[in-house]
């Protein structure tokens, strides 16, 4: 890339930052609004978008014919013209009456279809409760009824205000993920070459090269990758992060009590370590009786508190320091063995523990149906905070929200406004198992993964994704395969390599001006520059961090 063409780039991106009330594109269309709310008020904010196109609309009484048949009466908004190929976002606040609290879930009814999920929220009957979520729509049906739903048995009404519904076309929607990218995931560099005196060179060459990436993007392994060198080879090249599959979990290193073996997971760590990856920890206890070893379900439980006891100490003993993360209690939202044997505060002394024995790493919970659809009402996004406010409350801070995101047909601007609640939070966020169900062939397991992996590296609190595809001997994968046995991608690898590409800095050859400085915008990471001026030449590295202002660079000759 010239000179010229990077400061016109820059140039048009800066433009962009600056502007805070339109996205500057060919329909003009406004920026997508990340405020979400998790705290309960008094009093409702006013409307996203002012309403979109919901504006000085009030939801009426509305008679639905359920799936089982009955009919029952929802407080909705009736849609005339949904445009087909378009994204739609959601908000409004709640109340609810004749109860505490209640799980409302807002519902899509279009034509003959099912009755589609959009977003959900636990509403009180004291204070206002902000539900966020948001559909697609590829086929045009007219009208559409958007409902209102008691998700619980109970005798309650339900109050709306402030809702919105605002549509983005497919090309605004692109736009603004890459305006995001643009301003989250990169930032202005200027590089300034002198000589020794400190006089400014104009015309020297130069060579920006990024070595590394600050966001972490990486794969599950498993031992098929131990001395499989053409594995290791096609994982090295694309990934900064790893998390093993199975090989840490509790039966494969204590299959019997007291027997311990960690062969496997040492050797993977072997190579993590040679490479230079970070690696996740997965998983200390799995709350799902069907993956807890068998010689642990029949524990007495003082038996079961000594063993729960030794695992952590075991494990996190051994590899103190060596995983930057812990998914200490996995599925917590969906099982509960160790709580029904030991307590209602089991999990939290997990947390305590764990921490103990290794205090610089990240303890998640990590849980499936988060953030890939609002249909589990036991692992809705206020669900989960709730059980992470719980945690702080029991003096875990050292937390993690892992969202596992094993997609169907992704819902992007629902995932989009989960992961926008989750971002009051203000903790890491992962997307830590991502795959495609492979229901799809490969060529809709890749458009859906794009679509997937686009809208989390977009979105400003996702820290970082790992894609659960771990390559078995036999050729199978959980769900999604990236590559075949000869290393040959897939569609969905083809993806990958696009997307890792297009989300790194290529290699820059050009000179500086006459103040003896040369500037570009670069993914954040580590970048190695070499300047080169009447026949000498100098190389340094220099990092590119999270900022909005310019990173400057000085290398003398």
């Amino acid at each position: 890339m010239s000179f010229s063409s990077v400061l016109v780039a820059a140039a048009a991106i800066i433009i962009l930052y600056f502007s805070s009330s339109v996205f500057t594109s060919p329909t003009d269309g406004p920026l997508y609004d990340y405020t979400a709310y998790t705290q309960c008020k008094l009093e409702p904010e006013d409307p996203l978008y002012n309403g979109g196109i919901l504006q000085n609309e009030v939801a009426t009484m509305e008679f639905i014919v359920e799936d089982n048949g009955t009919t029952t009466s929802w407080p909705a908004f009736v849609l005339p013209n949904l445009t087909p190929s378009t994204f739609y976002c959601f908000s409004s606040w709640i109340k609810i009456y004749g109860s505490n609290s209640s799980l409302i879930t807002a519902r899509l009814l279009s034509g003959n279809s099912p009755h589609y999920c959009v977003g959900t929220v636990v509403a009180r009957h004291d204070c206002w409760s902000f539900l966020k979520g948001g559909f697609y729509t590829n086929t045009e049906s007219n009208p559409s009824l958007l409902y209102f739903q008691n998700s619980d048995d109970k005798e309650i009404s339900i109050t709306i205000s402030s809702a919105s519904l605002q549509p983005f076309t497919k090309e605004q929607w692109s736009l603004q993920q890459q305006y995001k990218m643009n301003t989250v995931r990169k930032r202005a560099v200027t590089i300034h070459v002198s000589d020794k005196q400190g006089e400014r060179l104009q015309g020297a060459a130069v060579r920006v090269e990024q070595v590394s990436k600050d966001f972490l993007f990486g794969s599950a392994i498993n031992n098929y990758i131990i001395g499989n060198l053409p594995y290791q080879k096609w994982f090295v090249e694309r990934y900064n992060a790893a998390v093993f599959e199975n090989e840490l979990k509790w039966a494969a290193t204590e299959p019997k009590q007291g027997v311990y073996n960690y062969t496997l997971a040492d050797k993977m760590l072997d190579f993590v370590r040679a490479n230079q990856i970070v690696a996740r920890g997965h998983n200390i206890f799995w709350e799902d009786p069907n993956y807890i070893p068998s010689w642990v379900l029949n524990l007495t439980s003082p038996e079961l508190e000594l063993a729960v006891k030794n695992r952590i100490r075991s494990l996190m003993t051994r590899y103190k320091d060596e995983f930057v993360h812990w998914d200490v209690s996995n599925e917590l939202l969906h099982f509960n063995f160790y709580e029904d044997k030991l307590g209602e505060n089991a999990t939290y002394e997990f947390f305590k523990v764990a921490h103990e024995a290794d205090p610089l790493a990240t303890l998640f919970m990590n849980d499936f149906n988060v953030v890939e659809s609002c249909k589990d009402v036991k692992s809705t996004v206020d669900t989960y905070i709730s059980k992470m406010r719980d945690l702080r409350r029991y003096g875990v801070w050292m937390d993690g929200i892992g969202l596992e995101s094993h997609f169907g047909v992704p819902n992007i601007p629902l995932m989009r406004a989960i992961l926008d609640k989750f971002a009051t939070l203000q903790l890491p966020i992962w997307l830590t198992e991502v795959d495609i169900s492979n229901e799809f062939d490969h060529d809709l397991q890749a458009t859906y993964l794009e679509d997937v992996l686009r809208e989390g590296f977009s979105h400003p609190s996702v820290n970082g994704i790992m894609l659960w595809s771990a390559l078995k001997k036999n050729g199978k994968c959980y769900q999604m395969c990236l590559t075949d046995t000869n290393f040959i991608n897939l569609p969905a690898g083809v993806t990958v390599d696009k997307l890792l590409k297009e989300w790194q800095t290529e290699v820059i050859n050009s000179q500086t001006d006459e103040h003896g400085a040369f500037s570009f915008y670069g993914f954040l990471g580590e970048y190695m520059v070499t300047a080169s001026f009447g026949g000498e030449t100098m190389s340094s590295t220099f990092s590119v961090s999270r900022s909005d202002e310019t990173r400057h660079f000085s290398i003398q000759i």
